[in-house]
């Protein structure tokens, strides 16, 4: 499946010195210059039509907070409000400063100064300034459910063109949490009453696009005359698509360039029938659990949760629900493997999972805990039956297919289980309200573990409308042990950091790892150049939010 948030960035300095961009190395500060654009922009009435995830119909909601808006739903926020700062996914060693030309840690890094790009406008022509930035950071910190980084903000200060923000602890493997919340206008925003309610129906961002019409079943962008940099595809394209099906027949047909979805049987159905222009790349940047609410009964039981890990054959789910694409986790951690194998130790090694699933070992588990065999043929607790409902949306069709082998799974370990297929909407209000049982998701990703682990246990995320920790951890120790690794400055030091979560995760399972999520990328070359690839990774490829901006802006039209 594809990340939504984003959750959820650099491109190289080959490709942006091609889109008129000179950048130079980032460390611990970086800097980045533009170079005159009036020359470069192109113009060209070609359409670049994409698709980012299955939904149902959308309402005008544009706020780039908000999980559930139009903007995210669809991959369309990061095109029209922009980050200080985007990362690449692909090569997590890259970072391309974007509304910050700089940016400088202080010593013990808890506080960071970004110098702000000048010559910005947002797209009502009024220019981008200091005081936007730190309106921005201030919104986030004065309303948790704008919150979605779960950033911890002291204070935040403007002195001539830069911005500096302040926390409690060292920040520096948070740098992309840090960054990456979308920048808006004061003037609109300071306005607007509690943004998390605020529907932005009329959005007023910097990014290179800018909303032409809106209906229930999709939007159009048009360019943005007053951008910062060249942009050479005039108008995106977001159309509604129910199914990952259907999405595939815009891809096949044409109708759609670039999509972002697991597909039964790719080669098959859309690379060989036009290899010269069909063409996909799947980067492993996640891992997918199933996450159990811990509030509820039968899920907040520790044995329950070890026998559905015992139980469920990861083989069958990579191999059968995810057709290959997603290869099984092999470590309780479910640190995202090979991509952060430097991060991985030996203290991890004896947590090794068991791919293949046991029926016999997850009831030796529920035994051992008191729990017997009704006259139901399912496990009980004091006459309480143990039993799960598994939710995902019914379009996520390789979810869909996982959720029933893990329900079949646990169906022969005496665990009364079942899929229930939800629609896109409907699912995502409930695993942000809490108001679930179990369901798969993928994690939070990022250019260090950090980004996966906060994700998955941070407290600060678990909101009355969350952006993570899902299960309603709401660990103490272990947010402490997050704010260590946050932290943390060097690679030995972070190492060393992830070894107690890690150690919780696998032993605790407040989420239980099946496969090595994909960042799916599928596109259509006929008609636009200059896609990410392998052998060119300055992008991860996904048409999701943030980063799909950063490809956007490296795309041309053919001829």
């Amino acid at each position: 499946m594809k990340i939504l948030n984003n959750r959820r960035f650099r491109l190289s300095a080959a490709t942006l010195v091609a889109t008129g961009i000179t950048l130079s190395a980032c460390g611990a500060s970086s800097s980045i210059q533009t170079q005159s654009s009036t020359s470069s922009k192109t113009s060209t009435a070609q359409v670049l039509t994409m698709e980012s995830s299955p939904t149902n119909p959308i309402s005008r909601n544009f706020n780039p907070f908000l999980a559930t808006s139009a903007g995210q739903l669809l991959g369309a926020t990061s095109m029209i409000y922009e980050p200080l700062i985007q990362f690449d996914l692909a090569k997590p060693t890259v970072k391309y400063p974007w509304l910050a030309t700089s940016y400088k840690w202080n010593s013990n890094g808890t506080a960071i100064t970004f110098t702000i790009r000048k010559g910005v406008k947002w797209n009502n022509g009024s220019a981008l300034t200091p005081s936007d930035v730190a309106f921005t950071y201030e919104l986030v910190k004065k309303y948790p459910d704008i919150n979605t980084g779960g950033l911890s903000i002291n204070n935040v200060s403007v002195s001539g063109d830069t911005v500096t923000v302040t926390f409690p602890s060292p920040q520096y493997t948070n740098l992309q949490g840090i960054a990456n919340v979308p920048i808006v206008p004061k003037s609109i925003w300071s306005a607007v009453g509690d943004p998390g309610k605020y529907s932005d129906p009329n959005p007023v961002g910097t990014g290179p696009y800018k909303l032409a019409n809106f209906t229930p079943e999709g939007f159009t962008l048009t360019k943005n005359s007053l951008y910062w940099q060249p942009v050479h595809v005039s108008t995106l394209d977001f159309p509604v698509y129910s199914s990952n099906t259907t999405a595939l027949e815009a891809l096949d047909t044409g109708q759609a360039q670039w999509a972002g979805n697991f597909i039964t049987g790719l080669n098959k159905l859309f690379i060989n029938p036009n290899p010269a222009h069909h063409k996909a790349w799947f980067d492993p940047l996640n891992t997918v659990a199933l996450i159990p609410n811990l509030n509820q009964w039968p899920t907040n039981q520790l044995a329950v949760r070890r026998a559905i890990s015992d139980a469920i054959n990861r083989n069958a789910i990579s191999s059968q629900g995810e057709s290959g694409l997603e290869p099984p986790v092999t470590n309780g951690s479910g640190l995202v493997l090979p991509t952060f194998s430097a991060y991985s130790s030996s203290a991890l090694s004896k947590y090794a999972l068991s791919d293949s699933g046991s029926a016999s070992t997850a009831d030796a588990v529920l035994k051992s805990a008191g729990y017997t065999i009704g006259s139901n043929g399912y496990y009980q607790l004091h006459g309480k039956t143990v039993a799960l409902s598994i939710v995902d949306p019914s379009s996520y069709s390789d979810y869909a297919a996982d959720d029933e082998i893990v329900a079949q799974d646990l169906q022969k370990a005496h665990i009364d289980a079942k899929f229930v297929g939800m629609s896109v909407s409907a699912w995502s209000s409930d695993v942000a309200s809490g108001n679930f049982q179990l369901t798969e998701h993928w994690s939070a990703q990022g250019i260090s573990p950090y980004q996966q682990y906060e994700g998955w246990l941070a407290s600060s995320l678990a909101t009355t409308s969350a952006t993570g920790d899902y299960e309603r951890l709401k660990n103490a120790a272990i947010n402490a042990d997050l704010a260590n690794l946050a932290q943390a400055s060097t690679l030995a030091t972070q190492r060393t950091a992830l070894i107690p979560i890690a150690k919780y995760v696998a032993t605790n399972l407040p989420v239980i790892p099946t496969v090595y999520g994909a960042a799916f990328d599928e596109y259509n070359s006929t008609n636009f150049v200059g896609w990410p690839t392998p052998s060119n990774p300055y992008e991860s490829g996904q048409p999701d939010n943030p980063t799909n901006e950063v490809v956007v802006l490296h795309l041309r039209p053919r001829g």
